[in-house]
This record gives structure tokens, sequence and C-alpha cells, in this order.
């Protein structure tokens, strides 16, 4: 941010607070010692691990050991997926999940149909949610689990979880939430709510990138209802082993620590600056917010302008950072899979930007971006 990039596009990545940087460079220069090792210095690092899991339980509300670390979402939401799906004494096929998932939970339905699983996506319609009544009455007896992220990383929407966990505890079966973009900025307890397993990734939260975590059911864990995806050293309740990263996890449990004290400031804050852009935006020929009519998180807008060629717009705009769709799909010519099932038209989930607000932005920034947009179209 301070290379002159305006950086908007905090769903993809956010910046790493200076805070949080401290707290790594402790552990990457100083107290480097093993997590697992037995004397005094690789126990310093083991005390590190362990508070970070009680901020994170502190957070969600939840037990300290229920809490396991890992790369990240996407490999926690592997885990929660392939490890419910083929653990030994699984024997139920049938997966929901929706349509609007990030590719780490579709990729995974992918190759799980491969094994000879079913997967079943929801619909979701114009506004980007579900219709709850379809997903009670699409679980069946063999149905293993639902997947369904809370926050939508492209527009925001926010799926009803609470109604969701409702659902699979009366079914008996189990809830898989991709938690990334609502962690940290929405307040939740996992003790009043139904989901099983939620996954997340510090990166989101102004942690590092390379660390992340699920959270699993203690009642899943006691009956070996999950299968380790890694084996080895037995770390993380022979879960996930592997030598921890701790200066990315003692970096993780200070940015979970930090939220948890800010989380009602950086939401004022954000606020503001999404109701500025969305106000500036109105003012635009044709322009629409897409998943406005939804209940949406405070920081993301993913608005559409016929004809606004996005990929030319971002090209031209070097020193500005925002996204025409996830992150993991930027490389890639073609319009977002989410927008698609919202029923956009190729063209316009073509000409659709997101843009995600942190809490490091501004009112200049916003301002920045609307006179770059009237500039473009004008041109």
């Amino acid at each position: 941010m301070k290379n002159k990039i305006t950086y908007l596009d905090n769903n993809a990545t956010t910046p790493v607070d200076g805070r949080v940087v401290d707290i790594v460079n402790v552990y990457f220069n100083e107290l480097f010692g093993n997590a697992s090792s037995l004397y005094s210095f690789g126990n310093k690092s083991k005390i590190a691990v362990e508070n970070a899991k009680a901020s994170i339980a502190e957070l969600l509300d939840i037990e300290a050991d229920s809490i396991y670390f890992t790369s990240g979402a996407t490999e926690s939401v592997n885990l929660a997926l392939k490890g419910l799906a083929l653990n030994p004494n699984n024997s139920k096929k049938h997966i929901i999940t929706c349509s609007t998932e990030h590719k780490a939970v579709i990729e995974t339905c992918d190759y799980l149909q491969t094994l000879g699983f079913e997967i079943e996506y929801l619909a979701v319609d114009n506004k980007g949610a579900i219709d709850i009544e379809h997903l009670r009455s699409s679980i069946k007896e063999d149905t293993l689990l639902v997947c369904l992220m809370w926050v939508n990383n492209e527009t925001g929407v926010i799926h009803p979880i609470n109604e969701v966990g409702k659902i699979t505890k009366d079914a008996g079966i189990y809830f898989v939430c991709d938690g990334s973009q609502g962690i940290g900025k929405l307040p939740i307890s996992l003790t009043d709510c139904s989901i099983d397993i939620l996954c997340f990734s510090g990166h989101k939260l102004y942690a590092t990138k390379g660390v992340g975590g699920i959270y699993i059911d203690p009642k899943i864990t006691r009956q070996n209802k999950i299968q380790p995806l890694i084996h080895g050293g037995g770390q993380e309740s022979n879960l996930r082993s592997g030598t921890y990263n701790v200066p990315l996890i003692a970096g993780l449990g200070k940015a979970i620590e930090i939220a948890q004290v800010e989380m009602q400031e950086n939401k004022a804050h954000i606020e503001k600056l999404r109701d500025l852009l969305e106000s500036e935006l109105s003012q635009i020929a044709g322009a629409i917010v897409n998943g406005q009519r939804s209940p949406r998180i405070y920081n993301t807008v993913n608005f559409c302008i016929p004809g606004f060629d996005t990929e030319i717009f971002i090209g031209i705009n070097n020193d500005l950072a925002v996204s025409n769709g996830s992150a993991c799909n930027s490389a890639l010519i073609q319009p977002s899979h989410v927008l698609l099932a919202m029923g956009l038209s190729n063209n316009n989930a073509m000409n659709s930007l997101r843009i995600s607000i942190g809490k490091f932005n501004t009112q200049e920034d916003i301002q920045l971006l609307i006179q770059r947009i009237k500039n473009f179209i004008n041109v």
C-alpha cells in the first residue's frame, strides 16, 4: 500500500498487520525452537501454539483442543470433505453443496465424485441465496454432509448458517462450513450454532499466507469419524502431522486477538467506505450491485456496469488492486461461476468488478476508484 498501490482486494488477501509481523519475527529470529521438542526452548514454541489456539477458541466460543492448524482454508476444506468421506467408518455417499462455493470445495467434490460419491449442487436465485426448503428436501438416507460457505468470497452474500445447522442437526448429518470470509469480521458462537467443521485462512484476516485452521466438533474426533490427509509425527492429535509452523501460528493467534478487540471499530469504518462506494455507483447509469438484496457482509461490493470491460480497466490501472472474480480464477479469462449461477449473462459477469474493503483503506481510496471508473467510462 505504501508503494503507491491503492489496494481494494482484501477478499483475495489482506496486508499483514504490523503487530502480527512483530510476533512472527520473534518466533523466526529468537524463539525458533521446535514445538515438539521437550527442552525449555522448544516448550516456549509449544506455548505460542497453545496461546494461538486459546485466542481462536475465545473468538469462536469453543474449547481450544477442537482447533487444528493447517496451511490454510484449502487444506482445511480438503481435510474436512475427504476426511469424512474417505474414513473407513463411513458408508454414506451423498454430499450436498452449492453452485457458488469456492473452488476449494467444488474441486474437492469433483474429485470425490470420481470415487463414486454423489454430489448435489444447490442452485441460488438471482440474489445469490439458496432455497432452505430445497436444502431440507434434498437430504436423504445416504446423505453424509452439507458443505456451505458462511460468506461468499465474490459477492459477500451471507448464507443462513444457523438455519442450515438446525436442518443438518435434525437430520443427523454433518455441516461443514468454509468460514474464511466471515471469521474476524462477523461475530459467531460455534457453541450456539450447529456447525460441525469450520475452515479458515489467516491471510483473510491480516495474518500471513500459509497458515489457517479447522475447527472439528470433538464428537467427530472422539468417534474417529475423520481420516487425516497427512501422516507423520502425530502432531495435532494425529489429524495433521508435520512440524508446527510456529511463527505463522503465533501470528495467526495475534491477528485473531486483534480482530476480536477491533471488530466493531473496523466494521463501522469499513461500512462508511462501503456506503460511500455504493452511493457513488448509484449515480452511474446502469450500475448494479450483484447480490444487493441479500444479506451481505459489509466489506464487499460486487457490481456490474454493462459494457464495462473489466480486463482493460484492471490492465490500465496497474496502481489499483481490484478483482473481476475470485483470486483463484484471476488468471483465467472466463466469467465468474458465482455470477453465472446467479443468472448473469456471460457479458455481464465479465463486466463485473469485486471491491473488497479492508481496515487500512481510506475515503481517498474509494474516491480514487470512483474517479478512475468515471474516467474509463467517459473515454
